[in-house]
């Protein structure tokens, strides 16, 4: 990696730059904020290991420029004092992290490997983004957490290759929007995009919907119809809620994907089709296939490579970048004029649990912009329920910081399998500390 050293402690600063000479990253050296500020300009840099107290600016005042120069650049705060409440702060305005003096090399070692993993998200969220253009925007689809940039990272990968693809998660996540992402940066973007609702058609029909019928093949069929597989041919056919699929069609869904042809209801002949398949489901469909209500060889051809999209309440952070999309797509489409949300109203939203997920956020702002009289939207501009969760969720500020530490630590534990150095290190803390507040908060394994 590039990485440019913001420090006027001339012993500091070549200890760093010797450290990370020796992990082969190119390493750059100022020796105070406006010569910091300069060199970034010239180029490139992935890390900027920025110290607090400068001889010419403000620590904070640096960061805030170098993130209008480049905002993909990760900036780690070097300092000798321990300020909790700056620390926080620079945090939530998109610092990657706060060391203290002296600066423990096997931590800032971790700290750059984590860097150097989310800057390849980054770049592959990118790449996908100019992939994609105007025609398949990543409108509704905010991918700032590391989760969200991983499956955007899975769904890259996926989208170049011809393997069918299951995306799981629950309702409202978001899975018909990936879907449309993977085909716009698939070889297929140019075919034809065929989403199919599997839950929405009665059973009776599902066989033709999907494979096409000749006239007279059944009651009412009054001409020859092709089905969805004929439509989607040189492109991608989704299906949603596949776990709705009938079993004597998901005999005949086998068939087509082993085969890659298919026959119409009331023909003798077969087509050949040239299909790339996305399903998905809010289900679990292992679970079925283990009950025998799912067949298990056609869950193995269709779940090839699985892309699983978190609930909102596990990517809160992504929660104000959306209520920012909705607020400018609702305020185009009711001649409105609002310029955005109250503190108090996002952080109600931020405590609110979202059954319903981004859906359900999306049409809580849709109301709110409808209702609101001012410019921008507040608390009253929010349903009932919200404010309800909002007073049963307040607390005081010790068991609220005692909550959202249980929270992380708990979220920390779930992706890491319950591996307690795994979540250690994702956390940043060690493993010794995370035992201690494990202890503390009477966090145990389910």
């Amino acid at each position: 990696m590039k990485i440019l050293i913001i420090e006027d402690e001339k012993p500091s600063a070549e200890a760093l730059k010797e450290f990370l000479l020796e992990r082969g990253d190119q390493v750059e050296v100022a020796e105070n904020g406006a010569r910091g500020l300069e060199r970034f300009r010239q180029g490139g840099f992935d890390v900027v290991l920025l110290d607090w107290k400068l001889p010419d600016m403000d620590g904070e005042d640096v960061f805030k420029q170098i993130r209008e120069i480049n905002p993909l650049s990760l900036v780690i705060f070097i300092t000798a004092y321990a300020m909790v409440d700056k620390a926080v702060k620079v945090l939530k305005e998109g610092a990657f992290y706060y060391m203290t003096k002296p600066i423990e090399l096997d931590q800032l070692d971790h700290l750059l490997k984590e860097a150097e993993e989310k800057l390849n998200l980054r770049r592959e969220v990118e790449v996908l983004r100019e992939t994609l253009g105007d025609k398949y925007t990543f409108e509704n689809f905010v991918a700032r957490s590391r989760r969200m940039q991983e499956v955007l990272s899975l769904a890259v990968r996926a989208a170049r290759s011809t393997a069918s693809i299951l995306i799981t998660g629950e309702s409202g996540t978001g899975k018909e929007k990936l879907a449309r992402i993977i085909h716009g940066a698939s070889p297929r973007a140019n075919g034809p995009f065929i989403a199919v609702n599997l839950a929405a058609i009665p059973e009776t029909l599902i066989e033709s919907e999907l494979f096409g019928a000749e006239k007279g093949a059944y009651t009412g069929a009054d001409r020859a119809r092709p089905g969805k597989f004929e439509l989607a041919s040189g492109g991608t056919l989704f299906l949603d809620e596949i776990s709705e699929i009938p079993p004597a069609v998901q005999v005949k869904l086998l068939r087509v994907l082993q085969e890659r042809e298919v026959q119409r209801l009331g023909s003798s002949r077969s087509k050949k089709v040239d299909v790339r398949i996305i399903s998905a489901t809010n289900r679990n469909l292992q679970e079925l296939v283990e009950r025998g209500e799912f067949r298990s060889d056609l869950y193995y051809r269709l779940n090839v490579i699985e892309i699983k999209l978190p609930p909102l309440r596990k990517r809160r952070e992504e929660i104000p970048a959306l209520v920012e999309v909705f607020i400018k797509k609702y305020s185009a489409y009711n001649g409105k004029e609002i310029k955005g949300i109250t503190r108090e109203a996002l952080e109600a939203l931020m405590k609110y649990r979202f059954p319903g997920n981004i859906r359900e956020l999306e049409n809580i702002i849709e109301r709110a912009v409808v209702l609101s009289r001012g410019e921008y939207i507040g608390l009253e501009d929010l349903p009932p329920h919200i404010l309800r969760e909002k007073r049963k969720r307040g607390g005081g500020l010790q068991e609220r910081l005692r909550e959202e530490e249980i929270r992380i630590i708990k979220e920390a534990l779930e992706e890491s399998g319950w591996n307690q150095s795994e979540a250690a290190r994702r956390l940043g803390i060690s493993e010794s500390t995370l035992r201690y507040r494990m202890k503390i908060l009477g966090l145990q394994k389910p």
